[in-house]
């Protein structure tokens, strides 16, 4: 379930979301081609079961609304996702273009509407993942909850380059951490490389949702070029004794 994703004229007005999955150009896209068939291959860094993937999808959706963008262009775009699922490009095609909906790559990973607002699907709701778990496969979703220090035989994982923008500061700052690492130890990396905000005070949020200290890095799902954004809680309270 990090970056905000630019316009192609490089301005920006009105929210600045974390995962920038919509974001106003100050010019619309003229473009638009018809959307491709062919399905977006791609790689979970941590396997996810056919339920996990279900999860994080509906995850998406219940969230992608709360950023700018409109409710309307949103329920068509999910209905085309849909549509395109059960390999009926018609259907598909006819609900772009009802909704004024442009696609310059032919992609919904880019899709604009008739405003120039730009809206960004990522690619695990357009297809499955090459390394999905099959049934009888280890698709508990507790052993990718937290890794367990010392144990034999587990994954090594794989390392990861994210960017976090500290509220702060507002800077963006780049971590190397490991998939298997969760987020909580990020947050330790991230305060002892930068000296910025206690674990204990930072939120994360990325895709309109909090990302818990016990998950996972690879399963947070964050593409490449994305931005956490990272809240430093400096609110004190005095303890009024009785």
């Amino acid at each position: 379930m990090g970056g905000c994703v630019g316009s192609p004229s490089g301005g920006r007005r009105g929210s600045a979301s974390p995962s920038a999955l919509s974001d106003s150009s100050l010019f619309p896209t003229t473009k638009n081609k018809p959307l491709k068939q062919e399905r977006i291959r791609w790689k979970s860094d941590v396997p996810l079961s056919e339920a996990q993937l279900r999860a994080k999808r509906e995850e998406f959706w219940d969230t992608a609304p709360a950023f700018e963008g409109k409710a309307e262009i949103w329920a068509a775009l999910k209905a085309a996702v849909e549509a395109a699922t059960r390999e009926d490009q018609a259907m598909a095609q006819a609900i772009l273009d009802g909704a004024g909906i442009s696609l310059p790559g032919g992609s919904l990973v880019e899709c604009y509407d008739e405003l120039g607002t730009r809206y960004s699907i990522p690619v695990y709701c357009l297809s499955l993942p090459v390394n999905l778990l099959v049934a009888g496969g280890r698709d508990s979703p507790a052993e990718f909850s937290e890794p367990i220090e010392g144990s034999e035989g587990a994954a090594e994982g794989v390392e990861l380059k994210v960017k976090v923008r500290v509220s702060l500061t507002g800077e963006d700052v780049r971590l190397v951490i490991n998939s298997r690492d969760t987020v909580g130890h990020a947050k330790r990396k991230l305060h002892e490389q930068e000296g910025v905000g206690d674990p204990s005070r930072q939120r994360w949020y990325f895709g309109g949702k909090m990302l818990g200290d016990k998950q996972l890095m690879g399963e947070t799902m964050v593409p490449s070029g994305y931005v956490i954004q990272c809240i430093i809680n400096t609110v004190q309270f005095d303890v009024i004794e009785a």
